[in-house]
Parts: structure tokens; C-alpha cells; sequence
């Protein structure tokens, strides 16, 4: 047991450095998504489906896996499942043009977030992987190109 104890600092500690390598090149890497964002023909793809795209390239940037996108299973569907370490991830990606309808995390009411449980087992369930930890994260993308503001939610519901 004290040697369980003495691991978890190692770890938090590890998960730090990592997060300190990584934000530079994060910044970065954002900062020309914002651009390539801009150009003509990314303005012809539907927001909603750039918004996923904009998501699944911050995760990987992040150190996630990303397994699988806009999966539909128990009549809803999970925009991107991704691995964290050992944690299974169900990402619900929420893309605004503005703030006049109100803030992507809104939109991710009661309703929204009994239909992704749902959907959360049963795909554990057809992948026959009901011991494995899962979290549910919210990614929220307000504005387009360079005016765009990208917020990761973590363990949102």
C-alpha cells in the first residue's frame, strides 16, 4: 500500500513536465490552425464538422489517442472518443459562430448528457470493456479562424 502511495506524486509530477514540454508547441500549433481556418476552401466545410476536426487535432496535441469520430450507437451519437493513459475519453464537441444563442457549454444540457451516458455503455458494452475508467469531456469552440477560442472541459458531467 506505501508503495501505491509513493507512486501517485511520481505520476502527477510526470503529467506535469509533460504539460510544460507540450504547451509551446500547443500554442503554436494553434496559432496556424487560426490561419488555415481562414482559407477559402475550409469556409465551404460545415462548422459543426470543422469544429470536430479543430477538436481531434487539439487532442492529439495533447498526448490523446484519438480512436474514434462520430460514433453512433443507442440512437445518439459521441463526436470523439480518445484515449488518455489508461482513461477512455467521450468528447462531446460544441462549435459557435458567436456567442448570440448562448455558449457551447450550454448547449450541453440534462437531455445531452443522459443521451451520451447512453451511448457510453452501450459502446462499452458492445467492446466488451465495462471495467475500464471513462471520463466525459466537453471541447467548446467559439469564432472562426484567427478569432477562434478553443476551451477543454475536463470531466465536464
Amino acid at each position: 500500500m506505501a508503495a501505491l502511495s509513493a507512486a501517485a506524486p511520481r505520476v502527477r509530477y510526470r503529467h506535469a513536465i509533460s504539460e510544460l514540454i507540450q504547451a509551446p508547441y500547443v500554442y503554436v500549433a494553434e496559432f496556424f490552425d487560426r490561419w488555415y481556418e481562414e482559407l477559402p476552401w475550409r469556409r465551404r466545410i460545415d462548422l459543426g464538422k470543422r469544429g470536430e476536426q479543430i477538436a481531434a487535432r487539439h487532442l492529439r496535441r495533447r498526448g490523446y489517442i484519438v480512436l474514434a469520430r462520430n460514433v453512433r450507437v443507442a440512437g445518439a451519437e459521441i463526436d470523439l472518443i480518445a484515449l488518455e493513459g489508461t482513461t477512455l475519453v467521450f468528447v462531446e464537441v460544441k462549435t459557435r459562430s458567436g456567442v448570440a444563442a448562448g455558449t457551447p457549454q450550454e448547449a450541453v444540457e440534462e437531455k445531452k448528457q443522459a443521451q451520451l451516458r447512453r451511448a457510453a455503455n452501450a459502446y462499452l458494452e458492445r467492446r466488451n470493456a465495462r471495467g475500464i475508467a471513462t471520463r466525459f469531456d466537453v471541447i467548446a469552440i467559439i469564432g472562426t479562424g484567427r478569432n477562434r477560442r478553443l476551451e477543454l472541459i475536463r470531466e465536464a458531467f
